[in-house]
């Protein structure tokens, strides 16, 4: 099989593995892999070499974790998946691998278009940032950092009952951000952000703002605009990649003395009504999402900008080193 391998900064190769798919255990699934998706923002800081994500492989390492494929052998203990099913997972930019029938790996419904189904795990991140901030239906939701990360969560502000507005630093993003259902749109560097958000909340103020930008001014940004008593869902890698501070991060005037909440969109959520199981797995969360996708009430596949065979990778990783602003959704092909 062959497989994306970052062996240092900027030096990424398709490299041939051996895959035994003819002696698979009982529980095991083998997939080909169909589309892989690029999450531009980690996989970037991966690529340029930036700090290093505690708990992450070193060089050499994997990338990418959006993989879409079809199943093409069972072991004889499986009974999640069948030969034909299409299934979305969390795995690598690779043409096809092997997996147990328990990881994060979900069935994709026939109804959802493989270009949506591939941003499945990433559009449940989106949600996790609501979940995972005791989102109520109503509140006011400003998104900060209009990836599709960013992006996913604007769609689904709207399906879960937010009032959302987009903030980002480009207007090509603004008007991506309002295509995707956002009733407003504004750029997070306007001298009157916090003037245009009180006149969208009527007053009331940002509840919860989604940060999902790396950089720190988009930390004091989002510190700075959340009312009182509201909440930071926090689901970038803050401060990765960044030049050292040059202000504090919990100064009295932005975090003590509004008595904010930040989150940490990562681990399990709470839930006041608790099942045995989890609830909101990364498995049913995901099929949740993919329900929404089935419904067409949900289509990442309009945000892709690129689509590349797996041969134009590395092309596809230096656009988003210099970072291009017309790149967003990127898929790979790997027929």
């Amino acid at each position: 099989m062959k497989i994306a391998i970052l062996h240092g900064p900027r030096d990424l190769r398709i490299e041939e593995r051996p895959l035994d798919t003819a002696n698979l255990q009982p529980d095991q699934i083998w997939v080909k892999t169909e589309i892989s998706a690029l999450k531009i923002g980690t996989d970037r800081g991966n690529y340029e070499g930036a700090e290093q994500v505690p708990g992450a492989p070193d060089y050499p390492r994997w990338v990418g974790d959006s993989n879409l494929g079809m199943v093409r052998g069972v072991g004889r203990a499986v009974t999640r998946f069948r030969v034909g099913d299409r299934v979305v997972s969390r795995y690598y930019h690779q043409s096809e691998y092997i997996a147990r029938e328990s990881e994060s790996i979900v069935k994709v419904p026939e109804a959802v278009h493989p270009e949506d189904g591939v941003f499945a795990h990433l559009y449940t991140l989106s949600a996790h940032c609501y979940r995972k901030a005791f989102f109520r239906p109503g509140e006011n939701v400003a998104v900060l950092g209009l990836g599709v990360l960013g992006l996913g969560a604007v769609a689904l502000g709207p399906l879960f009952g937010a009032r959302v507005v987009g903030l980002g630093n480009s207007p090509v993003r603004l008007k991506m951000a309002e295509r995707m259902g956002a009733p407003a749109a504004l750029l997070s560097d306007d001298p009157d952000l916090e003037t245009r958000l009180d006149a969208f909340t009527d007053g009331v103020g940002i509840d919860l703002v989604i940060l999902t930008a790396n950089p720190w001014p988009a930390f004091r940004t989002a510190v700075q605009i959340v009312r009182p008593n509201g909440r930071v869902s926090i689901v970038s890698l803050l401060g990765r990649g960044e030049p050292p501070l040059d202000f504090n991060p919990l100064a009295m005037e932005w975090f003590y003395n509004k008595g904010i909440s930040l989150i940490a969109v990562s681990q399990q959520a709470g839930y006041l009504y608790p099942t045995p199981e989890n609830r909101f797995d990364d498995i049913r969360a995901c099929a949740h999402t993919l329900s929404l996708m089935a419904e067409g009430r949900l289509e990442p596949k309009r945000l892709i900008t690129h689509r590349f065979h797996y041969t134009g990778m590395v092309e596809a990783y230096e656009m988003a080193f210099h970072r291009e602003k017309s790149m967003l959704g990127v898929i790979f092909s790997w027929d």
